[in-house]
């Protein structure tokens, strides 16, 4: 990966305005933080919700061990937990800090027994790391190769081809210039990148993707730009299953909105368009498949996204889990809520980061605004 460089021109004043921690940390949100009411959460019938672990301050991603250990990065935290059930009741025993001071380690993903943790500008190795979560390994910096900019904080995660998946989110709300808004893929051998090479441009925000369970194609949720309005664009749920492929960001969003600044000359029919529209400003970051057995049938293979909420929208929207239906060839064909009730009129009191399906088929979200991780379980 060469240097960044500055190709046009653009106005970054709100960037600088979103740009600033306070803004994604607090934004939306109005209850006491930490509060929780599982009572105010709406789910289908036959489900029920409750707090796997809680004090987990800023959770964000969520990643499983070999050995069952749950790992959790944060944002402003600075620190990356290990969650332990240690008695198999399905809910935390105990939560330990592995590491701390560290830069946004927003993203964790896990290989071979090693934790790979994303600091922004580097991605870090904490070796062996469930033989020693009492005295923790010093990491093994992979590599520094990031910038430093807004939208830095990073989801990553292993693809099925053995390569670890690093998205550069735009430095900006809406700008242009090389070398951001993609998603890159690392291949790792010992200690170092070996290789590098840019899998999807055109992506302003990921903070998450995933992999069909069964055509092994990334599927990723992209945020919006904003400033255009309450109901435009709508961020989006796309499919890479190649590479080389362009999503039209700062040019076009959407699938069919040209950029009022970006746009002159373009036509968004040059580039992919999503694969299911989402809301707009919902902040869609993680996103799985389901793939456990414990939910009826029809949930196999669907896709659940967390969506985080948004933040300058004069009435506010996500703050929800959502569901995303695929027909038998993979095509999306529906959109709706699956968890409801975070946000009560224009109250916030949990704001969901990511979804991990455990290999008992329950689904756990992780808050950051609430501090906890809930896990959603079928009883029909």
């Amino acid at each position: 990966m060469g240097p960044f460089k500055h190709r046009t021109s653009s106005r970054h004043t709100f960037a600088a305005l979103a740009g600033t921690l306070a803004l994604v940390f607090a934004a939306g949100a109005s209850a006491k933080k930490g509060d929780i009411h599982l009572d105010k959460l709406k789910l289908p019938d036959g489900f029920k919700i409750e707090v796997y672990a809680k004090n987990i301050p800023n959770a964000r991603h969520m990643v499983r061990g070999d050995k069952g250990t749950l790992f959790v990065g944060s944002m402003g935290e600075g620190k990356v937990y290990a969650v332990l059930d240690s008695d198999g009741d399905q809910k935390a025993d105990e939560v330990k800090v592995i590491a701390e001071g560290l830069t946004r380690p927003t993203g964790v993903a896990f290989r071979d027994g090693d934790l790979y943790v994303s600091a922004v500008t580097s991605i870090l190795r904490f070796d062996d790391i469930e033989s020693s979560l009492d005295n923790p390994p010093a990491p093994v910096t992979i590599t520094s190769q990031f910038p430093d900019k807004h939208h830095g904080w990073k989801y990553i995660a292993f693809g099925p081809d053995g390569w670890l998946y690093v998205p550069i989110g735009a430095p900006c709300n809406i700008c242009d210039e090389e070398d951001y808004a993609n998603i890159q893929r690392l291949k790792i051998e010992g200690d170092k990148v070996v290789a590098t090479e840019t899998w999807a441009e055109g992506v302003r925000n990921t903070v998450g993707f995933t992999w069909h369970p069964v055509t092994k194609e990334l599927w990723f949720t992209d945020n919006g730009r904003d400033m255009l309005g309450d109901d435009i664009p709508p961020c989006e749920l796309n499919t890479a299953p190649v590479a080389g492929k362009h999503f039209g960001y700062p040019y076009c969003h959407g699938g069919d909105i040209l950029d009022p600044e970006f746009g002159g000359g373009k036509q968004c029919s040059t580039y992919v368009p999503p694969a299911q529209k989402l809301g707009p400003h919902v902040a869609p970051l993680g996103v799985k498949f389901y793939t456990g057995s414990q939910f009826p049938e029809a949930y196999k293979n669907q896709i659940f996204i967390a969506e985080h909420g948004s933040w300058n929208r004069s009435k506010k929207i996500g703050y929800r889990v959502t569901q995303v239906s695929l027909d038998k060839n993979g095509r999306a064909t529906g959109y709706k809520p699956f968890i409801e009730g975070w946000l009560q009129d224009e109250d916030v009191w949990g704001r969901p980061v990511d979804v991990l399906v455990m290999p008992d088929g329950a689904l756990l979200v992780s808050d950051d605004y609430a501090g906890a991780i809930y896990r959603v379980s079928y009883e029909g």
